[in-house]
């Protein structure tokens, strides 16, 4: 069953996926007719965007898979390995090509070897980047509204370091970079053709590779700690704090260690305080009651794992070192 917002997530990059691949193909027929290297650079950076939509579209679909003895956690974590292998590829596809395209292209105007001839009519440039510039807000504007949905009360910086689900915002990083991109290479063609000089296309070009690979940056660190394994959110955490005293036999959590393994999946393991006078029956009975209390309320703990321990203290700081007691010491 798909977790909430999955579907809302996979409408928004099927959407994003098609736009793409047109934008892709109509600025491919304005690069030839033009000659522009800047509008190849966004041509190749709209293939990158397309693929990486495919990708997101695959990690979705690979994340519902079941449990199997194999992967007795489920398949969840393709959630963050596609995002992460995105990142990946908006540098490789788009970022490197667009900054090898205009330094290549600088050394030969230098050298003398560019013919300037070459280029064709740049209103075609003109009208696909511009086309191109309206679709690519239309999508952003959409993608932003979800993510405005996720967020919640976070801030728009809290919310990127801090959201579990990668999705909505690696389409709005690239749909930001899109249109960074294609403000680049208006620009460009419109200097390059007001003053006669290609150089300012090839600048462009390198200015959209920078951009493209700051972007592949951000999205490669969020992504890699998520593949690492992060701790749940600290109110996820206060509220599972919150609520174990409440189930009758529970003192108080002594250690608390979680750890997302998708978006809307946590693994979560307790060390409890239980009342001194419960027998093993009681212990198990209090045990099942707690795990059944945290799953009513919070239905992302997928896995809970609850050990009774009643002289383990350590602060839930998850900054902290994890501090370990060994079998010798109790």
């Amino acid at each position: 069953m798909s977790a909430p917002g999955e579907g809302n997530n996979l409408r928004v990059v099927v959407a994003a996926l098609i736009g793409n691949l047109l934008i892709a193909i109509s600025k491919f027929v304005a690069a030839f007719f033009s000659g522009s290297i800047a509008t190849l650079a966004e041509a190749v950076h709209s293939v990158a965007d397309t693929a990486n939509q495919v990708l997101l579209v695959v990690g979705l679909r690979r994340a519902e898979k079941p449990a199997t003895n194999l992967h007795p956690f489920g398949h969840a974590v393709e959630s963050y390995f596609w995002p992460f292998m995105v990142s990946i590829l908006i540098f490789l596809l788009g970022g490197a090509f667009a900054l090898y395209e205009g330094v290549h292209d600088l050394i030969a105007l230098a050298s003398g070897h560019h013919d300037e001839s070459a280029h064709g009519s740049r209103l075609w440039s003109y009208g696909v980047l511009g086309v191109s510039f309206l679709f690519e807000s239309y999508s952003c504007s959409v993608a932003y509204a979800e993510f405005k949905k996720t967020k919640g009360e976070l801030s728009f910086n809290d919310a990127l370091i801090r959201m579990k689900d990668p999705t909505i915002p690696v389409v709005l990083a690239e749909d930001t970079a899109a249109l960074f991109g294609l403000g680049i290479a208006l620009l460009s063609v419109g200097l390059s053709d007001v003053t006669g000089w290609g150089g300012f296309e090839a600048i462009g070009s390198m200015l959209i590779g920078v951009v493209l690979g700051l972007v592949a940056w951000f999205l490669a660190s969020r992504t890699h700690s998520l593949l690492l394994g992060e701790a749940a959110t600290p109110e996820d955490r206060n509220k599972v704090e919150a609520l174990a005293p409440t189930v009758p036999g529970v003192r108080r959590v002594t250690q608390l260690l979680s750890m997302h393994l998708g978006p809307k999946q946590v693994l979560l393991a307790l060390k409890v305080e239980l009342d001194r006078d419960l027998d093993i029956t009681g212990v198990e009975k209090t045990i099942d009651a707690l795990e059944t209390r945290i799953r009513e309320e919070m239905p992302q703990m997928r896995y809970i794992f609850v050990e009774p321990d009643s002289d383990y203290t350590l602060s839930l700081d998850p900054d902290r070192p994890i501090e370990t007691k060994t079998t010798a010491g109790r």
